[in-house]
């Protein structure tokens, strides 16, 4: 299947109300199979979603906060998420590391929580390395907010062979010296030209304390934009159609993950089991080496 219909969405949660949370989900998610949407991607920590508070105020003001948070969040195994579930296999549709047959395929968390996310979340379990999975839809990877920004995380995606790209990111706002939105967009471009995926960014509506900002778009292969921006404040749902064979055209041009435009043989990056096996290789050659000169 080349083919592909995807589909971006620009839209607030029930703000760390659980059933508020998933009853607007499964509406979605309802939606998007009636439309004949293949791939649906929603922004970061969906459910129950976002806090901007914990940029705004202190850990020690946030801790009612962060406790109600905590019992508002989507469990793996639970009637929430088997609901979800349900509705996805209903729908027919790749959501969220869920297949069309309404199963888990991957679970996946961000690696490292970035900045004050530390006051609520920790780090994530080591398979999360892995960004990429299989599906009917093609090979389908995501990344959440700024694992966008670090180079060789990107890269080994690049690696796995992904298709479609989702890259989950929550409300932002223009700090100072930091990152609004227009710089975010340009770092999706830049991903999607190197990396090659057809790409859908999605920025959430609004967030918990009222103001509104979302920056979804949908990217191709060579960085066009395949929607209209929406505005920043409303809530929109975004859809396009989208051929996996053009990713041959941006790849014929530049393709930093296999012939000439490949480093991979100059350099590489080894993480995991695989650097413990280089290491071990390593050290029986220098081991070996050594019995041989010396005997």
């Amino acid at each position: 299947m080349t083919k592909v219909r995807v589909k971006a969405v620009q839209a607030e949660p029930g703000w760390n109300d659980l059933q508020a949370s998933v009853a607007k989900t499964i509406k979605l998610i309802k939606e998007a199979g009636e439309k004949g949407i293949n791939v649906l991607g929603f922004p970061e920590v969906w459910i129950p979603g976002y806090l901007w508070s914990l940029w705004t105020s202190s850990p020690i003001n946030n801790v009612e906060l962060f406790h109600q948070y905590m019992a508002n969040s989507l469990a793996r195994n639970s009637p929430e998420m088997d609901a979800i579930k349900a509705a996805v296999k209903e729908a027919g549709i790749f959501t969220s590391f869920i297949s069309p047959e309404g199963e888990i395929v991957h679970h996946r968390r961000k690696l490292k929580p970035t900045h004050v996310e530390w006051s609520l979340w920790g780090n994530a379990q080591a398979d999360s390395v892995q960004t990429v999975v299989d599906s009917p839809f093609g090979k389908i990877g995501a990344l959440n907010c700024w694992e966008h920004l670090q180079p060789l995380l990107r890269y080994y995606e690049y690696k796995q062979g992904v298709q479609i790209h989702v890259a989950s990111w929550p409300p932002m706002f223009p700090l100072a010296k930091g990152v609004p939105g227009t710089g975010i967009r340009a770092c999706l471009y830049a991903d999607s030209h190197q990396g090659q995926p057809s790409q859908a960014e999605f920025g959430r509506g609004g967030d918990d304390s009222g103001a509104r900002r979302g920056f979804s778009m949908i990217f191709g292969p060579d960085g066009t934009p395949l929607v209209e921006a929406p505005p920043a404040g409303v809530e929109c749902i975004l859809q396009a159609d989208i051929d996996l064979q053009s990713i041959g055209y941006a790849k014929a041009m530049a393709d930093p993950n296999a012939g000439r435009n490949d480093t991979g043989r100059a350099l590489s990056i080894l993480h995991g089991r695989d650097r413990f096996i280089f290491n071990l290789l390593h050290k029986i050659r220098v081991f070996v080496f050594f019995k041989i000169i010396t005997s």
